[in-house]
């Protein structure tokens, strides 16, 4: 009996032809369970009005629909994908181009009371760069900030460049922020308004909660337990700057230890998760949105600097995604998703064909990331390797501290 063939490394010249011929696109789909093993309990997303998605879908070898909640939606798995991009920038495994707004000038202090009055911020924001902003390089924090020279992003030499991109020039926005290009941007709020640049998603991923459940009912209940054991009964005051006191019996108006957390509180929650049958993450990786996009240097666009262009991007899709999911998701408290295999890579070459399979590791995904920059390189497609520092001007940083001051003034109760 011949041995089961492995599946083959994803090298630049396999991805390179993937851009260059008529790939549709590549993809990956892979089961999940629990960390705590099959039949464990997840906690999907709430959306408004503190309810789960909950869909009914068509899967094959299932003769009717299933029920289905959402555990992460598209644009969740976007930011986690770019997030693990940052998290390997900052370890120096490979380089890109970012804008960085730079909040420390107005980092507090420590002294709550000080902050507030030299209208400091009262909690750090450090750096936010255009990997962490939620609209990419046409995010309203970066347009509302300026260079160290006082000019306004958007008026500057850099952000000028975004008025003018296109499916048919995206060279500069490949130039200063190439993740736009791959999970997708619209400048919406800058000078061109509803008509600015718009580039659809290129990778997109969704993770789904099959045989969901829902129709059972999940609640959580318990008590957050005091120490302490402070009586319910005991009557107390909560005064406007958070401090209390303690008052004679019958006093009106006069609340629980709870209502400044203190005391043992039942507690009862309708959203208290489900059991599924399995996780499926869908990841697909579109070389159909990528072939939309031109990149002409110096007014001239050339065929070969498309495609390594492209490759750049197809290969900066797989290292966040791989980077990012290899080794399981940590959606949120209690929904810790492990993989039953490890990530392979379906390429959708010739219809009818079966697709070839490839794997791509962490280390693998980054050195063809870095190979695929240095080829365009080589070919004259180049970006900004220095960070674009700004500054956040200063009714942003006013707007950021006023909803500071807004939020000490809101306390959880113990109950809730």
């Amino acid at each position: 009996m011949n041995a089961e063939k492995q599946p083959a490394s994803l090298t630049l010249e396999v991805l390179t032809e993937a851009i260059k011929g008529s790939a549709a696109a590549f993809r990956c789909r892979r089961r999940l369970q629990p960390a705590g093993g099959a039949g464990d309990k997840v906690f999907p997303p709430t959306f408004a009005g503190a309810v789960y998605a909950v869909e009914h879908r068509r899967l094959p070898g299932r003769a009717e629909p299933v029920t289905c909640v959402i555990l992460d939606t598209v644009q969740s798995q976007a930011n986690r994908m770019e997030v693990a991009l940052q998290e390997a920038y900052d370890a120096e495994k490979l380089k890109l181009p970012l804008v960085i707004v730079d909040f420390t000038p107005w980092s507090p202090t420590g002294d709550v009371e000080a902050d507030k009055a030299a209208n400091r911020l009262i909690d750090a924001v450090g750096e936010i760069t255009s990997l962490l902003v939620p609209h990419r390089l046409a995010d309203a924090i970066l347009r509302d900030s300026q260079t160290p020279e006082g000019v306004e992003f958007r008026k500057s030499e850099k952000g000028k460049a975004l008025n003018a991109v296109s499916l048919q020039n995206a060279t500069p926005l490949y130039q200063l922020c190439p993740t736009g290009l791959i999970f997708g941007m619209w400048d919406s709020t800058g000078p061109k308004g509803g008509l600015g640049a718009k580039f659809e998603r290129a990778l997109v991923s969704e993770v789904v909660g099959v045989g969901a459940s829902l129709d059972e009912i999940h609640r959580a209940r318990g008590i957050r337990r005091d120490p302490l054991e402070i009586r319910k009964t005991v009557p107390v005051r909560k005064d406007p700057d958070g401090s209390w006191t303690i008052l004679g019996p019958g006093t009106k108006g006069a609340k629980a230890p709870s209502s400044i957390n203190h005391s043992s509180v039942p507690f009862e929650s309708h959203n208290a998760g489900t059991t599924v049958e399995y996780a499926e993450q869908t990841t697909t990786l579109s070389l159909v949105v990528l072939r939309r996009l031109r990149f002409p240097l110096n007014g001239m666009a050339k065929a070969e600097i498309d495609v390594a262009a492209r490759t750049v991007l197809a290969a900066l899709g797989l290292c966040a995604a791989t980077l990012a999911f290899a080794n399981g998701m940590g959606l949120r408290s209690r929904c810790l998703l492990w993989p039953e295999g490890p990530m392979r890579w379906e390429l959708l070459d010739k219809p009818g064909e079966d697709p070839k399979v490839f794997t791509l590791t962490g280390d693998e995904a980054i050195n063809l990331f870095n190979e695929a920059v240095e080829a365009a390189k080589a070919a004259g497609v180049t970006w900004e390797e220095a960070p674009i520092k700004l500054l956040p001007q200063q009714k942003l940083v006013e707007l950021v501290r006023r909803s500071q001051l807004e939020a000490t003034k809101e306390t959880g109760e113990a109950g809730e």
